[in-house]
């Protein structure tokens, strides 16, 4: 159990990077605001609690992978690097911009710390496979996680990523699903129904937690008992709310998924996360 002191400073940098996603949704008048927002306390847990990375050595050979499959809400991923430290927060300006460093899918080497280059969904847990077998190979100590989204789970290569990595016994991998039960086009249950889900996972040789993903604690617990089990890897499914503190169009919407802030709906989620 954390204290209220770590859950206070974890909740504080949620808001700042749900301040920064809605201002970087407005300024680039961009979509993908919903999934941005569903993922951020995962991403938080991970960077400022679990993963061993450092901001100033962002390609120590030791350090955790993150595999940010679910690439089209980049603006997430960037946030939450900018306020680890590991690069400039001004660059957030740029985001999707022509002269910014900020793509909308999230590129390989755009800034510090981004891992891979992703958005053709079902390709990123099948890279993150790829990096757990070779650290295993090479009996390195880094654990390699990887945030996928629901939707993609429609797809068969992430199935045959996760085929590999059981049969393969590997515990350094932690696949998170943000699980927020939205998709392009309506819900993940109406387009291409994905339960029993957990059961799938445990049937292809995973440990599975399922947890409020947006809950510090329930994040954190899990991710200090990794390997939840010997010669398994970890599916973390993570109960999610799509556009969780955006706009009120947002919450739980298909809507969160293209429209973006206006000017006014902007300044009143900035308004309210700074109140809170």
């Amino acid at each position: 159990m954390l204290s209220n002191r770590n859950i206070d400073f974890l909740k504080s940098k949620a808001k700042q990077v749900r301040k920064d996603v809605i201002e970087m949704s407005f300024r680039a008048k961009s979509a993908h605001t919903g999934g941005a927002l569903s993922c951020v306390e995962i991403l938080v847990s991970l960077y400022f609690e679990i993963m061993n990375v450092d901001p100033q050595n962002p390609y120590d050979k030791n350090r955790d992978r993150l595999v940010f499959s679910k690439a089209h809400d980049a603006k997430a991923l960037y946030a939450v690097l900018a306020e680890r430290g590991f690069f400039d927060k001004k660059l957030l300006d740029g985001y999707e911009s022509n002269n910014g460093k900020l793509p909308g899918h999230s590129t390989r080497h755009c800034v510090p710390g981004v891992e891979v280059s992703a958005g053709s969904l079902g390709h990123g847990l099948s890279m993150a496979v790829g990096m757990a077998y070779a650290g295993k190979i090479d009996n390195k100590k880094h654990k390699v996680f990887c945030v996928i989204s629901d939707g993609e789970c429609d797809e068969g290569s992430t199935w045959e990523g996760i085929l590999f990595a059981g049969h393969h016994k590997l515990e350094n991998l932690v696949a998170i699903v943000d699980y927020n039960k939205l998709q392009g086009f309506g819900y993940t249950k109406d387009i291409l129904n994905l339960e029993p889900f957990s059961q799938k996972w445990e049937s292809f040789g995973w440990e599975k937690v399922e947890l409020n993903g947006h809950n510090f604690n329930e994040l954190i617990e899990a991710f200090k008992k990794l390997p939840i089990k010997k010669n398994k890897p970890t599916v973390i499914i993570a109960h999610t709310i799509k556009g969780l503190g955006g706009v009120p169009i947002y919450v739980n919407k298909v809507s969160s998924q293209y429209k973006p802030p206006t000017q006014e709906e902007a300044e009143e989620v900035i308004r309210r996360l700074s109140s809170k």
